[in-house]
């Protein structure tokens, strides 16, 4: 559906006529009209008072929802790898353009996530699912077996290393996206 059509739809599912919309945006009804039938593009500051008028988030206008499906199937997930790595990530949230990132890692048994720790902005909070963990924030270390958590502001210097007999998996969380 496009923008023009989902502010029509919205609209009329409020029961508002085009002058009444008008009136409570402050713009003529031969705007909204224009803006309804695709011959006129909105300004940000006028979606925003279309979206308060009709009360709605203005990312109601601006997501295509079939473009945005909010369910990942397990194996539809994007798969995220590094040439000669042994770490593999696989995207549990739908895309990168989200405020959240969410993925699920695997990491080889003695492998590591990096050489030397890295940081990025944020903050991150890690679930283990099997194997077990070694993770270095800065100076700490810690280590952590299925069931555990850890949270930590990721501009902190961080590395994680598969201390484990089997491949480590654990969930990760980040926000803002950071891959």
């Amino acid at each position: 559906m496009q923008l023009g059509q989902k502010i029509r739809h919205k609209r009329q599912e409020k029961g508002l006529s085009l002058t009444e919309l008008a009136e409570k945006i402050g713009r003529t009804p031969s705007f909204l009209s224009q803006i309804e039938r695709g011959l006129a593009e909105p300004s940000i500051t006028s979606l925003r008072k279309i979206a308060d008028a009709l009360d709605v988030p203005i990312f109601y206008f601006l997501l295509d929802t079939e473009e945005h499906n909010p369910v990942v199937r397990r194996n539809e997930r994007k798969v995220l790898n590094f040439p000669e790595s042994h770490l593999t990530f696989e995207l549990i949230s739908p895309d990168l353009n989200r405020k959240m990132e969410i993925m699920e890692a695997r990491l080889e048994p003695g492998a590591s996530t990096c050489d030397e720790p890295l940081t990025h902005p944020g903050e991150e909070c890690m679930l283990v699912l099997q194997g077990k963990m070694k993770i270095e924030i800065g100076e700490e270390v810690y280590y952590l077996e299925p069931g555990d958590s850890i949270y930590y502001f990721s501009m902190i210097p961080h590395r994680v290393t598969s201390v484990g007999d089997e491949d480590l998996v654990w969930i990760s969380c980040m926000t803002p996206p950071a891959f």
